[in-house]
Order: structure tokens, then sequence, then C-alpha cells
């Protein structure tokens, strides 16, 4: 079925190291949606809906590529909008992406909000626990809904640059195994810092609007491993603006660690003061030596 002698060559085996290179990269909005979505499901089923949902990427990802010729056909226009100074050609592709990206900006806009509102807290006091959760189901019913529009790009780029279904399989697979080993961290982490969630919900909210500039024709054609620029750009923001957000967190929790050992000294220092009057003042007293 497969061909396992191309192997044989280093330019399979440096495609295949690209290739999964560019699937992990292209996979971190995929993660930061997952992460999004599965905070919704109850804590003790979290885990599993993150796997669950990164197996379901596999599968979109590689039922794409089994296809990969009929996939290169959904770049054919089939209507065009022509307003003068703005034309374009509209396919499949940009319809599933518009539709997606425009998804993703609502959902981030939205989980915002409710960030910013304290819904999720009050809604977690309000109904003793319950909090706003969703069913498994539910939950993989989206993230597989969104694994379609995030394959596509993802799917395209490996055609473009391999010949060979069995290395962008591999690809694609490496990759997700990867993504399943360091999800539950990522996670955890974004969960546990409301400044890193914000920052991926701001995230999910660019990539939305991205994929909404590119349905629409908007972009340059300049790209840098295989990747428009634009998507280059919003990916180095917020890698920045992460490498940022940990060096504060890092200076706010020395800060905190410096402070407690400050008022620990000061404790210290004022019980030692304390005791030295009353041993003071038991110097020179009579003594009673009637027994």
């Amino acid at each position: 079925m497969f061909d396992l002698s191309i192997f044989a060559s280093p330019d399979a085996w440096i495609t295949l190291i690209t290739l999964t290179f560019l699937e992990v990269v292209l996979g971190i909005d995929n993660i930061v949606f997952i992460t999004i979505t599965t905070d919704r499901l109850p804590e003790s089923k979290r885990s599993l809906g993150r796997h669950l949902g990164l197996a379901g990427a596999f599968v979109m990802r590689a039922a794409f590529l089994s296809v990969a010729a009929w996939l290169t056909h959904l770049s054919a226009p089939l209507f065009t909008v022509d307003l003068g100074p703005y034309a374009h050609g509209f396919s499949v592709r940009d319809l599933i992406l518009l539709a997606g990206g425009a998804y993703l900006v609502y959902k981030g806009i939205v989980e915002v909000r409710a960030l910013l509102g304290l819904d999720e807290l009050r809604e977690h006091h309000e109904t003793a626990g319950t909090g706003r959760t969703i069913s498994m189901p539910q939950a993989i019913g989206v993230i597989m809904v969104m694994d379609l529009v995030f394959s596509i790009d993802s799917v395209i780029t490996a055609v473009g640059l391999s010949d060979h279904l069995i290395v962008m399989v591999l690809a694609v697979m490496v990759a997700i195994i990867l993504m399943m080993v360091f999800i539950d961290a990522i996670s955890n982490f974004i969960n546990q810092h409301v400044e890193m969630k914000i920052l991926a919900l701001t995230f999910i909210v660019a990539i939305g609007v991205l994929l909404v500039l590119d349905a629409l024709g908007l972009h340059t054609d300049i790209e840098v491993f295989d990747m428009h620029i634009e998507k280059l750009m919003v990916y180095f923001a917020m890698a920045f603006a992460v490498v940022l957000e940990v060096i504060q967190m890092r200076y706010k929790a020395n800060l905190a660690r410096y402070q407690a050992e400050l008022t620990a000294s000061a404790s210290g220092v004022g019980a030692g003061a304390s005791c030295a009057p009353e041993a003071a003042s038991g110097v020179g007293e009579p003594r009673d030596d009637r027994s």
C-alpha cells in the first residue's frame, strides 16, 4: 500500500521533519480552541475531551490526505463577487474558512466578555459548583466541526510539500502525538492563569480574523515556510506576548516571595523584642525562700 523505500532518501526525512514542524505550528490554534471548548466540560472529563479532540483532528486530516487530489478542487472558484475595486472568486475552501473564521471571532469575543463579566464565577456560585458546563458529545461535535476548518490549510500545506501520502500521514501522526503529550500541561497552564486565558482568547479572535480575510482574498502573496506572512506575524506577536506575560508572572512570584520573607523576618524580630522586656522584668526580683 505504501512505498517505504522512499525513506532511503534523505529528502524524505527532511520533508517529514519539516512537515511535522509545520503541522505542530499550524496546530497551535487548534490546541487553544480545544482548551477553551473543553474548559466547559466537568473537570474530570476535560483531559479525555482534549485527547478525543486531537484524535478527531488526526482522523480529519488523514481523511483529507487520502483524498488529496479531490481536496485541490476545493480551491476552484464556484462564483465570483465583483464590486469594482474588489473582485474575488469564492471556492468551497473560502466558504468554509469564512464560516469558521466568523465563528472563531464570535466565540472569542463571547468568551472574553464572559471572563471580564465574571460570568463563570457567578454561575459556579449560583448553581452550587456545576457552572456553565456542556456534555462530552457537544464538546466533541464542536471540536470536530472546527477541526474541519483548521485541517484545510494544514492538509493543503502538506500536499504542497510532499507527493507521498505516507510522508504526509506520518508527519500528521507525529505532530498529533506531540500535541497529545503536551496538551494537558498547556491547557492547565492556560486555565490556572487568567492572563494566559485572555491571551488565548484574543489569539482565537485574531486567527478568526485572519481566516475571514483569507476567505475574502484580502491577504498578501508573501509566504514564509508555506504560510502567509500575516499569519506568521500573528504567531510572532502571540509568542512575544506570552513571553512577556511569563516574565511578569515570574516577577510577581519573586516579589510575593520576597515580601513574605520580609514579613516573616519582621515577625521574628518583633517576637524577640517582646520577649526581652519579660526577661528583664525578672532580673532583681526577690526570691521566695520560705520553702
